[in-house]
């Protein structure tokens, strides 16, 4: 049965999932890279981002390599897709990964503006859904083919996919840093009240990782 997840998605201690100011320069905000110090050293991620062998072990990497198994199709929000606002002024602008993106699944970007699917290397397709996050969902479901969804976020989306009641499991990464501004993940939203326990929590040097679940 497809099951709808967020993975490895990090919060600093006051919460927030992304910093201010994001944009070319900063993709996940003033100071949102310090965020995912526990994950870009491990294997996984090394591998997955940078096609590197070696990286770190561990608690780290644990939580790291469980976010991308059994994982047929992708959600993205606009903004993790790029910096582009608006209106798509050309085709040129393909996503912050290169060539050859990280997922190797079809992935779904949710957006106001529609344009044609981005076949990218690596079995990465991309594509734009402008009619939001059910019809979104619907079209990884069925991509998916009975693996599971993975939200990717940003915060926005998740907390959409939230007040839907459409996400199962959440895998939240704390990390010991303080962003003092941006987006916080669960603004205005009451987790416990959708029925989430914490079902998992375990920390390592560098995060604090949280699973919650639905029960209901």
């Amino acid at each position: 049965m497809t099951r709808v997840r967020v993975e490895s998605f990090t919060i600093s201690l006051d919460g927030y999932g992304a910093g201010p100011s994001q944009d070319i320069d900063n993709p996940l905000g003033v100071g949102g890279t310090d965020l995912h110090q526990w994950a870009l050293p491990t294997r996984t991620f090394q591998r997955a981002l940078f096609g590197a062998d070696g990286g770190t072990t561990g608690i780290d990497e644990d939580f790291a390599t469980r976010g991308f198994k059994n994982v047929g199709a992708w959600i993205l929000g606009r903004n993790m897709f790029g910096p582009i606002r608006g209106a798509w002024p050309d085709m040129n602008w393909k996503g912050w990964w290169g060539d050859n993106p990280p997922y190797h699944v079809p992935v779904y970007v949710l957006t106001h503006h529609a344009r044609p699917p981005i076949q990218m290397e690596g079995d990465t397709t991309f594509h734009f859904v402008t009619g939001g996050v059910h019809e979104a969902l619907d079209q990884a479901r069925k991509a998916a083919n009975g693996m599971d969804v993975r939200i990717g976020g940003g915060p926005h989306t998740i907390r959409q996919y939230l007040r839907a009641d459409l996400i199962d499991e959440l895998h939240v990464a704390i990390a010991p840093v303080l962003l003092g501004g941006g987006e916080r993940l669960f603004e205005e939203v009451d987790v416990r009240a959708l029925g989430y326990e914490c079902v998992q929590f375990v920390a390592s040097e560098k995060a604090t990782h949280v699973v919650l679940r639905r029960q209901r």
